[in-house]
């Protein structure tokens, strides 16, 4: 406990001190490049670079704020953990590879930090030592490693530009005219921010401890891949990766928003929701507002860690069930968590004056201005209505009603070390929105729409409400509508099959090509006429020689008159 307190307010410390340098740097307009050589042989020489501009320091003094947050939560959720020290350790490995990667403008050093957050997110889907937590392991990593790869390809392709200061060359067309390495680029954080076809591990990583999720899984890791295009972004304009980038983040947005709706999982409600945060901020990022993207996702990341710090509060005091179904009433029994997951829903929607309302309602004008296909345009609107609608459908299920896990009656919020930082995350939902609104945009968007595209937004968002409360309806009453349609149902809730074919769909085929060249070609003829009957071939004639040249007479005898033999035939 004393490692946990002290790691908290060494991150609190940089919190404040990250943030005090961000203002200093938005106020003055200087940027600080750090650049030190480490070794110098003849003409190679190995430095080390650093960049302390606004935005770099303002999302390490956010991620260090929600770390820190974190951190003093999982001393009350993993208190009768015996391996709790290592589990900080663990988060603390992940923290420190989250901001070498915010500070570093150099696409090696960035690496490092890349695959550092991939390896300690493996390690923590992987904390609870069953089968489900393996596979959840397994499809993250190997998910993410299509992302490593690409930034290792992108490493290769940058070379001829005779540096990899990525810094360097962002608003200039020197990045764009290397074939591929934007595409490669845009492959790398889509994989890590689980957009279509990457989509799969996100809600199978569910299966690490909750403070893990708050952390890594909503605020951290899967905004890595979109902090990586923001600061790509310069080059990003106009080209083919961008164009695909804006398409299938809308895809991602709407798919997640569909599939939260069929859920009955607390913690992989939550999980869709997040993906579609993601698309939301990809999709915005491809329009050409990097700035809008990151204020979004700095925003989402107090919302998103408050939802999983209240959901992990609710399935910690209700004996680690995690069904919705099995739960209602919990506003009578814990009046701070369902107080902080409200604001956090309410937030999430979009209500005014919270910390997503600034953000989003923005988004969504700035779009709606924007020259839109109409697949796109319908698809941005349809994702706000899913939002409220899943909110609805979790805040039904969840706070209302009668309390059913009727056995459990000593549910409360009587745990300080959970609900203290949640209500300091609670306040970043509130003020959190303005805050920035003012810090990243000073002088704000003049956006001209006309009434009908203005309402659309609230009049969306007031129609998934409804149709959130009807579906409620319609469960209380048994009249099981969803079985009627179930195919539907079943494609809809399943993510669209991603799962089935990130898995099943990928093994399977190099499983069976692997099973047939093996029993054709290292059992079959190759291995008759390779390995296996090499030896038998050499065996027996080295035992032939081995006798031939035993000290044998009659052998001798035998082989002299043969060459007696050829030596007559060969006179006569």
């Amino acid at each position: 406990m004393k490692m946990n307190v002290s790691s908290m307010v060494f991150l609190l410390l940089l919190s404040v001190s990250s943030i005090f340098g961000s203002l200093v740097v938005l106020s003055s307009g200087v940027s600080v490049f750090i650049e030190w050589e480490i070794v110098s042989i003849n003409s190679c020489s190995i430095v080390m670079t650093l960049i302390l501009d606004w935005m770099s320091l303002m999302f390490l003094s956010f991620v260090s704020f929600i770390s820190s947050m974190v951190l003093f939560y999982s001393g009350g959720y993993m208190s009768g953990d015996k391996d709790i020290n290592r589990f900080m350790y663990l988060v603390l490995g992940f923290v420190a590879s989250m901001g070498f990667m915010i500070i570093s403008p150099n696409l090696v050093s960035i690496l490092l930090g890349w695959d550092g957050l991939g390896l300690v997110s493996y390690v923590l889907v992987i904390y609870y030592q069953n089968e489900k937590s393996a596979n959840a392991g397994m499809i993250t990593a190997l998910s993410n490693r299509v992302g490593d790869v690409a930034i290792l390809l992108s490493i290769a392709l940058m070379f001829s530009l005779g540096g990899w200061n990525f810094m360097f060359y962002t608003d200039s067309v020197a990045l764009s005219g290397i074939g591929g390495i934007m595409g490669l680029i845009v492959l790398a954080g889509m994989t890590k921010s689980a957009q279509i076809p990457f989509s799969a591990w996100l809600p199978a990583a569910m299966a690490a401890p909750t403070p893990v999720s708050a952390l890594v899984h909503s605020s951290t890791l899967v905004t890595a891949g979109v902090y990586l295009l923001i600061r790509f972004s310069g080059a990003l304009e106009g080209t083919l990766a961008q164009t695909t980038l804006f398409l299938l983040a809308s895809a991602t947005m709407f798919m997640a928003g569909l599939g939260a709706n069929f859920e009955t999982d607390l913690k992989k409600i939550i999980a869709p929701s997040t993906l579609s945060q993601l698309g939301v901020m990809m999709g915005i990022l491809a329009m050409g507002y990097p700035n809008l993207a990151f204020f979004h996702f700095i925003g989402a990341c107090f919302i998103k860690a408050l939802l999983f710090m209240c959901a992990g509060s609710i399935i910690h005091s209700v004996g680690d069930y995690q069904d919705i179904r099995a739960m209602g009433g919990l506003v009578k029994l814990m009046p701070v968590s369902v107080m902080s997951l409200n604001l956090a829903n309410l937030a999430l929607c979009g209500t005014p004056f919270l910390a997503g309302f600034y953000s989003k309602d923005l988004i969504l004008e700035v779009a709606f201005a924007s020259s839109l296909n109409e697949v796109c345009f319908w698809l941005f609107v349809l994702a706000t209505g899913l939002t409220v609608c899943y909110t609805f459908r979790l805040v039904y299920y969840t706070l209302s009603g009668d309390f059913n896990l009727s056995s459990l009656a000593a549910v409360s919020d009587e745990d300080s070390v959970m609900t203290y930082p949640m209500l300091g995350l609670g306040l970043g939902a509130i003020f959190g929105g303005a805050a920035l609104s003012w810090l990243v945009f000073p002088s704000p968007y003049m956006i001209c729409l006309s009434l009908d595209f203005k309402l659309l937004a609230l009049f969306v968002s007031l129609v998934g409400g409804l149709l959130g409360y009807f579906l409620n309806i319609m469960t209380v009453n048994y009249l099981l509508k969803s079985l009627k349609q179930y195919y539907s149902v079943v494609f809809a809730g399943s993510m669209w099959f991603m799962p089935f074919l990130s898995t099943r769909g990928v093994s399977n085929l190099f499983l069976k090509a692997g099973s047939f060249y093996h029993q054709v070609g290292d059992s079959g003829w190759s291995e008759h006429y390779g390995g296996q009957g090499s030896y038998s071939f050499f065996m027996i004639s080295s035992n032939y020689l081995q006798a031939a040249q035993d000290n044998n007479v009659k052998m001798y005898m035998v082989v002299f008159l043969m060459w007696l033999m050829v030596f007559v035939i060969i006179m006569m």
